[in-house]
């Protein structure tokens, strides 16, 4: 098992332990639903009030994780207007970065109301829908994250085009949703 796996294993003890609602987006979900791809860190969305956020710092370095000293004071990182926070572990002398988005919009905590139980070649975990996964990586909008959403596509075919509807408009991510459909329905 791969440093990646064993962190999302670990993390999502961690989190289900303390009761908190969970997520994994980024390149495991992708690897999940689209062409598997190798990726080097974890991100996650989140249901946790900021007052709980000592409490996850707390369990992640019981754990032997990394907490920046930005985060432990009550900083949050706005990313795609997106709060988010970040932790760090090292197994066998290579960094995890783990990106935890915490679920304080709309979208994000109807990403967590859709999430799935998925076996992965890393394990079982929540994941958040293809769907959804597409949506984050519109949002992110890096070329990596438009080849992700372009091999979801090509892997699992058609996605329910009514819900990516519902939030292209409001995310901002009407003309790239467009742009990829269209290549889609070009090559089927």
């Amino acid at each position: 098992m791969n440093d990646v796996a064993l962190t999302l294993r670990d993390l999502a003890d961690v989190m289900e332990g303390l009761g908190l609602t969970y997520a994994v987006i980024g390149g495991i979900a992708v690897r999940a639903y689209g062409i598997p791809r190798p990726t080097f860190d974890l991100d996650f969305t989140l249901a946790i009030p900021r007052d709980r956020l000592p409490e996850l710092f707390g369990a992640v370095e019981k754990r032997g994780y990394s907490v920046p000293d930005s985060y432990q004071t009550g900083w949050v990182d706005p990313v795609a207007k997106m709060p988010l926070v970040k932790v760090r572990c090292y197994l066998q002398g290579q960094g995890v970065d783990v990106d935890m988005f915490l679920a304080e919009t709309p979208f994000q905590q109807e990403v967590l109301k859709r999430r799935q139980l998925v076996e992965t070649p890393d394990g079982n975990a929540w994941l958040a829908t293809p769907e959804d996964v597409v949506l984050l990586k519109l949002l992110a909008n890096r070329p990596r994250d438009i080849l992700d959403v372009n091999d979801i596509l090509f892997t699992l075919g058609e996605l329910d085009r009514d819900y990516l509807r519902t939030w292209d408009e409001r995310l901002g991510v009407r003309s790239g949703l467009d742009d990829v459909l269209r290549q889609y329905d070009e090559t089927i």
